[in-house]
């Protein structure tokens, strides 16, 4: 087992703003390297599976095969339980695990998947090792991370700059790496792997819808999640600049040209 003291806080927390986020993430919009590869019938263990958008999506496409959806709080996957309910799969089992630490036997499926987790972790080597044990030989290790100093935006607004490095200072404050989209090959080698496709995918949000959605979410992010409290309480920032980062991200959205492009690193591993 991974020591408490290894085990990285979880930055966002699980405020309304972030699963609103997160429930905007499909197989399509966040997995669509792994697609082609799965088939009826498959195992899959989904690492940090979060509300489970993601993970009812791949549980279709492998279904009848059995599916595990891991996280570490009971929070996440009562919201992935309803998910799964509300959409009726039912192929699709529920336990919290470590990511460092999988309470699974060695070579039990035949699909390993993490999207947005190993930029959390104390210890994403560790994670990845543990995902390649708990995988068939020959099977697929998947993992999908943005690059938080990728980010591009336009128009520019200092606030935004500074709503950026104060992200990237809380989650590496919490033991993560926030930029790990750009290491996930080097994670991946360091980890054992080497059959390794390294890809990268981008989401970006420009239409007025997308910007409201984007910059409506992280107005209020900024200002209520476990983040706002921990910047708050760590003197990072204070609760007018919180403040001020929101109404950046308001007038952002409002901006008739506004553009936000997110990199992210994929990694796609046979075992």
């Amino acid at each position: 087992m991974v020591d408490s003291e290894q085990l990285a806080i979880y930055t966002h927390g699980h405020h309304e703003s972030v699963l609103r986020s997160h429930r905007q993430r499909t197989a399509e919009n966040s997995a669509g390297y792994l697609l082609p590869h799965l088939r009826s019938g498959m195992s899959l263990l989904d690492v940090g599976c979060g509300p489970g958008t993601i993970t009812v999506d791949l549980a279709a496409r492998v279904a009848p095969g059995p599916v595990i959806a891991v996280d570490l709080t009971t929070e996440a996957l009562d919201v992935a339980r309803i998910e799964a309910q509300s959409r009726n799969v039912s192929n699709i089992s529920f336990a919290i695990a470590d990511a460092q630490a999988l309470e699974f036997a060695d070579n039990t499926f035949d699909v390993v998947h993490a999207h947005q987790v190993l930029q959390h972790l104390a210890d994403p080597v560790q994670a990845l090792r543990e995902m390649r044990r708990v995988c068939v030989p020959d099977g697929i290790v998947a993992a999908r991370d943005a690059d938080y100093a990728g980010f591009i935006w336009y128009p520019k607004f200092p606030a935004l700059d500074r709503w950026l490095d104060l992200y990237e200072q809380a989650a590496r404050a919490n033991g993560g790496e926030p930029d790990a989209g750009r290491r996930l090959l080097s994670w991946a080698q360091e980890a054992g792997f080497e059959d390794i496709t390294p890809t990268g995918g981008i989401w970006c949000f420009a239409t007025p819808d997308d910007r409201e959605w984007w910059g409506g979410m992280w107005a209020d992010r900024i200002r209520q999640s476990a983040l706002a409290d921990q910047l708050v309480e760590s003197g990072m920032a204070t609760a007018t600049e919180l403040t001020e980062m929101s109404s950046a991200w308001r007038e952002w959205a409002a901006a008739p040209n506004g553009w936000l492009a997110i990199p992210h690193g994929e990694i796609f591993c046979r075992a």
